[in-house]
């Protein structure tokens, strides 16, 4: 399905990434596997999570190369790309799921850990899309597939910046598949949910149970528990739309849930209200609560008034 493409695979060291450099070398492409090798908060870079994918590879009869640059670094993004050009002479895939969390509710959320997540996640995911899209755009064909998030599409408490992030994603997403689709070159984003490292945490269980506990509305999308979902399950639809198959689908948002593989909807008007005129402040307070409001949900309604709580939370 993928013979001769050349891919890089950011994040591919673990979990979502993991499985996904292992699926495209399955289906005949040359990998490169890039993975700065951090925990969770990105500190404590290593090389090994690469070489064990890459040897993997090997050792199943593809071909792949390793690359322990970090993302976020606009000039170590080019050597990323580079790597495949070098070693293999060519870009055709990108994918680019490198990640890290610092999660922290907003009131006490530091501008270190909101900046460095938005580095990792929105800079690195546009410092790659930048370098690749030229050789892809000289060659006429390239597929490139970012990674979304219900974090940024839905909201996840205590992720403000991983929200944030992952909605700057969505956009550049949109606007690279305009720009780029001209080229050959289709742009399109998966939204995942799997058990992995990164939503296994304690702190990710133990605010669900919060949640549920505080009576917080979530959009959980009808999913199991998130445990029990495989991150290898995310691969074989990133091989469908970096494959041939996909020439057409650009621009387009999928959630994948275990085997459930749905497109989601791009944001458009629901409801219109209109006048002649500017609106004043009693037509508003009149009109929208039974229009535009109407049977709409807080998703974290104040609490009743009553003791003060503990503590002003993580």
């Amino acid at each position: 399905m993928l013979e001769g493409r050349v891919a890089v695979v950011t994040g591919a060291g673990r979990g979502i990434g993991r499985g996904i450099a292992l699926e495209l070398a399955r289906a005949g492409a040359r990998v490169v596997v890039n993975d700065y090798g951090v925990s969770l908060d990105g500190r404590e870079p290593s090389s090994e999570p690469a070489n064990a994918v890459v040897e993997a590879i090997r050792g199943a009869g593809g071909e792949a190369v390793a690359s322990g640059e970090s993302v976020s670094d606009f000039g170590a993004a080019e050597r990323i790309i580079g790597t495949a050009i070098t070693h293999f002479g060519r870009v055709d895939i990108l994918v680019t799921c490198a990640g890290i969390l610092r999660d922290r509710m907003i009131f006490n959320m530091s501008e270190e850990e909101f900046d460095t997540v938005v580095a990792v996640h929105l800079k690195g995911t546009f410092n790659c899309v930048r370098h690749a899209c030229g050789p892809m755009r000289a060659q006429g064909w390239g597929r490139i597939i970012t990674f979304s998030s219900g974090a940024g599409l839905f909201g996840n408490p205590g992720q403000s910046n991983y929200g944030a992030a992952k909605a700057g994603i969505s956009g550049l997403t949109k606007v690279a598949a305009r720009d780029l689709g001209k080229y050959g070159i289709t742009v399109n984003a998966i939204c995942p949910v799997a058990g992995t490292r990164m939503t296994l945490t304690p702190e990710v269980l133990r605010a669900r149970d919060i949640r549920k506990a505080q009576g917080i509305v979530r959009e959980e999308r009808g999913l199991a528990q998130i445990e029990n979902l495989n991150p290898d399950d995310i691969a074989p639809m990133v091989t469908f739309l970096a494959s041939d198959h996909a020439v057409d689908v650009n621009g387009q948002f999928f959630l994948v849930v275990g085997t459930q593989i749905a497109l989601l909807s791009q944001p458009r008007p629901v409801r219109t209200i209109y006048k002649d005129g500017r609106w004043t402040l009693d037509e508003l307070d009149a009109l929208v609560p039974v229009t535009l409001a109407q049977g709409l949900a807080n998703p974290a309604p104040a609490k009743e008034p009553g003791p003060a709580s503990a503590g002003p939370g993580r």
